[in-house]
């Protein structure tokens, strides 16, 4: 047997070392070049898109706010305080809600921050038109929304003491005219309305009851009091039908009430707009106002608009306050009757939901949860 040194082998031969410059790659194909280019330039693209503003808003949970403690900034003050009467101790939480909206026309949220937010249970993507409508601007709407905050807290000044049965008194200003209706030329704005068909009116709601029983038979005498002096007029009502079915008499005008009351209440609440707090104030100058806690130990919070006379309307963002008041710890949240279709199925783990319509449904509950009492035989949202 002859045996070879590694110096006998050929270089070349197969199999035994790799051709000079390593071993052979295969060339990529050209259609290959395109597919990773195409997809280089997709990503791209996407990315782009992804930046680039939306045409709608972002709902957040906003700032909780304790309606029975104190304001937060440099100077601490209680966030309602009443002078003039006697007041009494309050209890634990009242906690009024609020939304963060994130976008507005001068500065869009992106498409990214849109397609984060519908996988967030806590918050919601809507058109910015439902806030913004053509042509407003971020600081038209922050001034609208004030104007409501205050109107909304007047409204809670008059519903409590309407519960406490407190006098005050009320006048009712023409407040915008509606074009084309029986008091378009007719009324003015800033006209105080003190009688209709003769009868003393106080309020809109005596108003709008005044002109049901009227109906279109023929004209309704107004009595107004137009810069110092008293003007009697006529309107006749007319029937208009609402998208929901129904129907009710009108003369065409929208109304704002102002009050005188017997002692001073000051809410103090900056850079928080709208009126969805109304119902909250109104409880929380009622646990100022009367011995004992309304609602004890229990942490609770709740949203919705408030009358004169004690009804609680609907608010928007019911989804984002309820996370907003589990974060904050609440245990009980009072939501409005008529939000109840947006509270199911939203509801997050350890918040109990009470449904209200009115402001005694509100007392009624915090009464129960004081008093130990049975929360399971409060009216709460169903599907």
């Amino acid at each position: 047997m002859t045996l070879h040194g590694d110096d006998d082998i050929e270089a070349n031969e197969p199999g035994l070392f790799p051709p000079p410059g390593g071993p052979d790659r295969p060339r990529p194909t050209r259609k290959t070049v395109f597919g990773w280019f195409s997809l280089a330039a997709s990503f791209v693209i996407l990315g782009v898109l992804a930046l680039a503003p939306a045409p709608y808003v972002i709902q957040q949970p906003g700032p909780v706010f304790n309606v029975l403690g104190e304001t937060e900034g440099d100077e601490s003050v209680p966030l309602i305080s009443i002078d003039g009467t006697e007041t009494y101790d309050v209890g634990k939480t009242l906690d009024m809600l609020t939304v963060s909206v994130v976008g507005n026309p001068e500065q869009s949220p992106n498409w990214f921050q849109i397609g984060k937010a519908w996988f967030d249970r806590s918050e919601a993507v809507v058109p910015m038109s439902l806030y913004f409508p053509d042509g407003t601007t971020a600081e038209e709407r922050d001034e609208q929304t004030q104007v409501m905050m205050v109107n909304s807290q007047q409204d809670a000044v008059a519903a409590a003491l309407t519960e406490l049965d407190i006098d005050f008194t009320s006048t009712l200003i023409v407040g915008d005219i509606v074009e084309g209706t029986p008091a378009d030329g007719v009324l003015n704005v800033g006209d105080e309305i003190i009688e209709a068909d003769g009868v003393g009116v106080d309020d809109v709601t005596e108003l709008r009851d005044i002109i049901a029983d009227h109906e279109a038979d023929g004209p309704m005498s107004i009595t107004v009091m137009r810069d110092g002096e008293k003007i009697d007029a006529e309107v006749t009502p007319t029937e208009v039908e609402y998208t929901d079915g129904s129907s009710a008499f009108v003369i065409g005008v929208q109304t704002t009430e102002t009050y005188e009351f017997p002692f001073d209440v000051s809410i103090k609440l900056d850079d928080v707009g709208g009126p969805s707090a109304g119902m909250m104030f109104a409880l929380g100058i009622i646990d100022k106002l009367t011995p004992g806690p309304l609602a004890g130990d229990a942490a609770v919070a709740g949203t919705g608009t408030i009358d004169a006379e004690g009804d609680v309307g609907p608010i928007g963002g019911i989804r984002q306050k309820l996370y907003g008041a589990r974060q904050a710890g609440a245990e009980y949240f009072l939501a409005p009757a008529d939000n109840c279709d947006e509270v199911v199925g939203h509801v997050p783990d350890g918040l109990d939901v009470f449904k209200v319509a009115t402001l005694e449904d509100s007392l009624s509950a915090l009464e129960t949860l004081s008093t130990g009492g049975d929360i399971s035989s409060l009216p709460s949202c169903s599907p």
